[in-house]
């Protein structure tokens, strides 16, 4: 398999991510959980509407992702956004994570996929063409 469909595949399952989140988890509220987690640490007065609003964010950072516009601050803002959230809740609410403080490890792994596939894979095929 080429680096472009190894790219374009991690391309379309970093996006996939954001929007199950987004859409599934936050907006159609499916995993209160994340609700939850928005209210203990935000508060409960407008817990649901800014979990919808961080939904359409994440939705949003999907599109952004798939229209391939500025990728490498695209790659930078998904691993500031994922370290930031995780982090937060690592300290604030671990007894909410669906893993615990495990949660943590596999943020961890999607911000190197996310690093791998932008400054790895996307570099080598700039280079190529």
């Amino acid at each position: 398999m080429t680096n472009r469909n190894v790219h374009k595949i991690l391309t379309y399952c970093i996006a996939t991510v954001w929007i199950a989140n987004g859409l599934f988890c936050k907006i159609l509220n499916l995993v209160p959980r994340h609700e939850q987690i928005v209210s203990r640490i935000l508060g409960n007065d407008y817990s649901r509407l800014l979990t919808i609003l961080i939904g359409l964010s994440e939705i949003f950072m999907a599109i952004w992702i798939l229209s391939g516009f500025k990728t490498r601050i695209n790659a930078i803002v998904q691993i500031a956004v994922v370290a930031t959230m995780n982090t937060l809740e690592f300290i604030l609410v671990p007894d909410l994570l669906l893993w615990g403080k495990m949660n943590s490890m596999f943020a961890f792994l999607l911000i190197l996929l996310i690093y791998y596939n932008e400054f790895n894979l996307h570099k080598k095929i700039a280079q190529q063409n």
